[in-house]
């Protein structure tokens, strides 16, 4: 069975202002995820489920729909505010989505196979789609998830600082732990996070989630159960948010199975400062030009 990727794209119109400046880097107009969905039908995704916003599906699918008609299955899921919170008053005041996991919970319909998750605006490069594909095909199943562990040393911006997942590896190379570390800086050639009014130092080969996971689908039923206890606790604070680490987590600890830890050399981009888009932009134009892409992705 040809696994699904879904992709989280449901915050990228607020980021945009509008869908029609979505930022093309590549030689022939390519956004960040027409690279990603080309990795994924070249790796041997069968299926894109784009997880957007309804009030901007037309234009998304505008985008979209024509590049890859007849090359991938599409579906297109809306994060809606008021999904999988029955029993719930949903406050006045809440604009703010509920984050990632419910942005995957919404899927629940759409997915019925193992499936990857990826952020829309990231680059995650070849390699990490390649086994992260033979991992979803040969090792998936409802006790066996995984996410891919980028170098922290090829996910920093020189330009400030960045929040990265670190992540803690056991002895079987699964997760045993993930930390939100934010405030990492480089200085001097060093990788250091704030903690308090201390910097703390790390290697640069430290893995680190860039919100790539892996999921067999029984990942909705475990995330609908933790969602209801999310809600009991977090529903009158409107910048609450409910994060996938939370529900791998929570997953772990009720020992209900393992995470694989996926090691990957893939060079992770993405913009999280203006600045960083001329570098985006070389180092597709590099990959390119070293015949890792063609010029032109859907000609």
């Amino acid at each position: 069975m040809q696994p699904t990727l879904l992709i989280l794209a449901a915050g990228m119109a607020s980021r945009y202002g509008s869908l029609k400046q979505i930022q093309q880097f590549g030689p022939s107009g390519e956004t960040i995820i027409d690279y990603s969905i080309y990795d994924a039908i070249r790796a041997g995704f069968g299926k894109i489920v784009f997880i957007i916003r309804e009030n901007f599906a037309a234009e998304f699918k505008e985008i979209f729909e024509p590049k890859l008609k007849g090359k991938v299955e599409t579906a297109y899921v809306f994060q809606d505010m008021n999904a999988f919170t029955e029993g719930f008053e949903v406050p006045a005041d809440r604009t703010k989505p509920w984050g990632t996991a419910h942005a995957v919970l919404c899927a629940k319909d759409a997915i019925s196979e193992p499936f990857a998750v990826i952020n829309a605006d990231d680059f995650y490069g070849r390699d990490a789609f390649e086994k992260m594909a033979e991992f979803l095909r040969n090792e998936c199943d409802s006790n066996r998830y995984s996410v891919v562990g980028y170098e922290l040393g090829k996910t920093v911006s020189e330009y400030g600082s960045v929040s990265r997942g670190v992540c803690e590896v056991n002895a079987e190379g699964n997760l045993a732990g993930i930390v939100e570390r934010t405030k990492i800086t480089v200085e001097d050639g060093k990788i250091a996070y704030e903690d308090g009014d201390q910097k703390v130092e790390l290697g640069p080969k430290t893995p680190v989630s860039m919100n790539f996971w892996g999921f067999d689908p029984s990942v909705f039923e475990v995330s609908e159960k933790l969602f209801s206890q999310f809600l009991e606790q977090n529903l009158s604070n409107p910048k609450s948010e409910f994060f996938i680490p939370i529900v791998v987590d929570s997953f772990i600890a009720a020992g209900l199975g393992s995470v694989k830890v996926i090691p990957t050399s893939s060079q992770w981009f993405g913009v999280t400062y203006k600045e960083d888009a001329p570098g985006v932009q070389a180092s597709l134009s590099a990959l390119v030009n070293g015949g890792e892409y063609p010029d032109n992705l859907w000609k």
